[in-house]
């Protein structure tokens, strides 16, 4: 059922501008002034262009009394275009759904469940190619039929061509992988509490992130899960479930409007804040294409994120925090970082985040570059913004660039090569008096 609506609702998205025409010709939302806008163009696709309607009640006999209306005014835009199909109508696909189609499709191995080289053995069974690590970006980009690599830069990543729909696949149903583009998995891997850690996701929903900071502690520690949607922690509830996911509290609250200074609270050592944002970074894989943001909405989106980011800090056990978000924007972005950090003055610093990830921070502020970002051109993944903060202390050594996680997995260049066996130490011979 999950899928069937998500396909109607790509469908709807996919003829949303014909469907406003067609709306604004029939005057149906003026004649139903009840009618919310966007069911509108549910039902009116499902009457018109999908399978027919699936709903019943009074929706379903006003959408069929507005019938013959909504099909004058169809045909009329046919005449106008000078086309006979439906498809016809749709504007041609724009540079996004190009971004998309070199995109790869990520999957993160769950370790819940399973482990890496057994993921890679069911797919080769699958009849899947399996090519080894990858080396470069480009080897990415050059996937292409039923071949998938070992991510270069994450070690629980397998990457398959752009078109690969895994949705289906028994892995998948079964909570062995998670389809996670890969910088949406970079703040939990950046974050990288050790087992036993107690750690805030603070806008947690739909759960991947969470699942993955659960399979980072090896489900050892504490791990509180907020969002305020009732529906959608209940959809994150039945994802951490399927993941094999314990030792998560779901807290169905504001984050804002936590206490830090609850007990309940006093051992939290790591946060991972991915709040509410534009989205522009989102590369979708149809043809529609969102507005942009005003700066209006921008000006609001940054004010809430730069409070909600503060209140984070004032957990006082608190010693790392990554802040992420899927925006381009640099309002929300480097603008917000800046603007705390001279809030808190020497408490808190920036710590430089996955140093061989070749695209870096704007040079909005000194330090700026120590923030990574993603693109699709650059990093061939979603547009994403990460920074690492952590918290100073007066004559402590300098802290690690590189998480726990980092640590156990060292990237190439980062002090192994890759596939090397670990150095033996050689034991000191004991004096005997």
């Amino acid at each position: 059922h999950v899928r069937q609506l998500y396909a109607l609702v790509s469908e709807t998205l996919r003829y949303a501008s014909v469907l406003e025409k067609l709306l604004d010709g029939a005057a149906l939302l003026q004649a139903e002034k009840k009618l919310p806008p966007q069911l509108a163009k549910v039902l009116v696709y499902d009457l018109l262009f999908g399978k027919g309607l699936k709903c019943g009640g009074r929706w379903k006999a006003l959408a069929r009394r507005h019938r013959p209306r909504l099909e004058a005014e169809l045909a009329r835009m046919k005449v106008r275009h000078k086309v006979s199909r439906n498809e016809d109508l749709l504007a041609p696909e724009k540079a996004v759904s190009t971004a998309a189609s070199q995109v790869p499709r990520y999957v993160r191995v769950n370790i819940l469940k399973t482990c890496v080289n057994d993921v890679i053995e069911f797919f080769k069974h699958q009849g899947y190619a399996y090519l080894g690590k990858a080396a470069s970006v480009e080897e990415l980009k050059a996937l292409s039929g039923k071949k998938f690599l070992l991510d270069l830069h994450l070690p629980e990543l397998l990457v398959f061509p752009s078109q690969t729909d895994l949705h289906d696949n028994l892995l998948y149903t079964s909570g062995h992988i998670i389809l996670q583009d890969k910088a949406s998995c970079l703040p939990a891997f950046l974050l990288g509490p050790v087992a036993g850690s107690h750690v805030i996701d603070a806008c947690a929903a739909p759960g991947n992130k969470t699942s993955h900071l659960a399979a980072i502690l090896k489900n050892k520690g504490q791990i509180f899960a907020f969002d305020v949607d009732p529906k959608r922690v209940a959809t994150m509830n039945t994802l951490l479930t399927r993941a094999g996911v314990t030792g998560c509290q779901l807290v169905q609250q504001d984050f804002l409007t936590v206490d830090p200074r609850d007990r309940k609270y006093s051992r939290v050592t790591h946060i991972l804040l991915d709040p509410s944002c534009s989205g522009s970074g989102m590369v979708t894989r149809g043809p529609g294409e969102e507005a942009a943001p005003s700066a209006e909405r921008l000006q609001a989106l940054a004010g809430f994120q730069r409070r909600v980011l503060s209140h984070a800090l004032s957990f006082p056990a608190l010693q790392r925090l990554v802040y992420s978000t899927c925006s381009l924007h640099q309002e929300e972005n480097e603008d917000v970082v800046q603007a705390v950090l001279q809030e808190w003055g020497s408490a808190f610093r920036l710590v430089t985040a996955f140093p061989s990830w070749p695209c870096r921070g704007l040079a909005a502020f000194s330090g700026a570059e120590s923030c990574l970002r993603a693109s699709p051109a650059e990093t061939l993944t979603h547009g994403f913004f990460v920074a690492v903060l952590e918290r100073c202390r007066d004559g402590a050594a300098a802290h690690s660039s590189l998480p726990a996680a980092a640590k156990e997995n060292p990237q190439p260049g980062e002090g192994t090569e890759p596939g090397a066996a670990p150095k033996k130490r050689k034991k000191k011979k004991r004096r005997v008096k």
